[in-house]
């Protein structure tokens, strides 16, 4: 992937919106996906590619399924962004519905 390139980005993110519904078991529709190519980046010492991601989901995530949900993105950020799974920290959050907004009001 280039940096920056709208093609290449694009098919990222409908990549990384389709393994996190199907990991989710949730309609796409409920997805949102942000994908930032230009921050620099350095991890255990070095530059190589890495990536930190954060998921925040009403249910659907906790103990097994995070495995799960975790493989199911490491697998798109390796093929899509060439980040080695050592090299991508994934944070997941079970959030109350209470506390996300949408549409004006909260789930």
């Amino acid at each position: 992937m280039s940096p920056g390139n709208p093609a290449d980005i694009s098919d990222t993110l409908r990549a990384l919106s389709k393994a996190v519904a199907t990991s989710l078991g949730k309609s796409e529709q409920l997805v949102m996906v942000s994908l930032t190519t230009d921050k620099p980046m350095c991890f255990a010492g070095t530059e190589a590619a890495c990536a930190y991601g954060e998921l925040m989901s009403i249910g659907a995530v906790g103990g097994a399924k995070n495995k799960e949900i975790s493989a199911a993105i490491a697998a798109v950020m390796s093929a899509k962004l060439r980040v080695d799974p050592s090299r991508f920290y994934f944070k997941i959050v079970d959030v109350d519905r209470s506390n996300f907004g949408w549409n004006g009001g909260t789930f």
